[in-house]
């Protein structure tokens, strides 16, 4: 197994849910975070865990230019898994630089928790959602609906709805030759939430995330699992 990080950068993020550049931001009071999807290359699969922001770097998505960095093209990505909605996970799929808007990964299966998705088209008007990106990732990728709390994607990939961060939020283990990827996204975003037992008020159940928290950094010490992080602007991957 071989990970590689897609790091869209580092950010500020107001309360609007505009992300800007820390380098071009003054020392300001908003949150700060890195965005950083990752791309998995196990023996079966190249497998994609969440997406970016959807930015455009030398005229290319940018999340093209990191995966092309990494050896390989866009379309070897055979499974994109998204851990939920929210804009910042989901936007990297498109380019929506042109009115013309294109799926960014053609060869890809997307992965999609069905009532993650009905609880986003709820929230019509949060600055957290970009439904016309969502809309858009629907009607033009292929799209494998989940209804399932648990369960095995492929041999080397199982899943768990854990809710917290968001209703349905999911989260993923990469298995293969006896290594264990961990990707618990924004209920595991940075290595400071594994120091500190916190219920997030920004979370949708910050107790139950809390809780789970507490399981995983037992279960990741036992069995060394190697944890992705994706919104740590100091720390991509770690083992406890």
């Amino acid at each position: 197994m071989k990970i590689y990080p897609l790091k869209d950068g580092d950010f500020s993020v107001d309360r609007n849910k505009n992300f800007t550049y820390l380098k071009d931001t003054e020392n300001d009071k908003n949150l700060k975070m890195a965005v950083q999807p990752f791309l998995i290359e196990t023996a079966g699969n190249l497998v994609l865990l969440d997406a970016g922001l959807g930015l455009m770097e030398n005229g290319i998505p940018k999340i093209h230019d990191n995966i092309i960095k990494a050896g390989f093209k866009p379309e070897d990505v055979k499974l994109a898994m998204l851990s939920h909605l929210h804009k910042d996970h989901i936007n990297g799929l498109v380019n929506s630089e042109k009115n013309d808007w294109t799926f960014n990964f053609p060869n890809a299966e997307v992965y999609i928790q069905k009532r993650e998705y009905d609880f986003a088209l709820s929230k019509d008007g949060s600055p957290s959602f970009d439904l016309d990106v969502l809309k858009f990732i629907v009607e033009n990728a292929n799209i494998v609906w989940m209804d399932s709390d648990k369960g095995c994607i492929t041999s080397e990939i199982d899943f768990e709805v854990t809710g917290g961060h968001t209703p349905y939020h999911q989260v993923f283990w990469i298995k293969e030759n006896g290594e264990t990827a961990f990707y618990g996204a924004d209920n595991l975003p940075q290595m400071g939430y594994l120091n500190y037992q916190i219920a997030f008020k920004t979370d949708y159940d910050g107790k139950k995330t809390m809780e789970e928290r507490i399981i995983w950094k037992k279960r990741a010490k036992e069995e060394q699992w190697k944890i992705l992080l994706y919104h740590d602007i100091e720390n991509e991957i770690i083992t406890l």
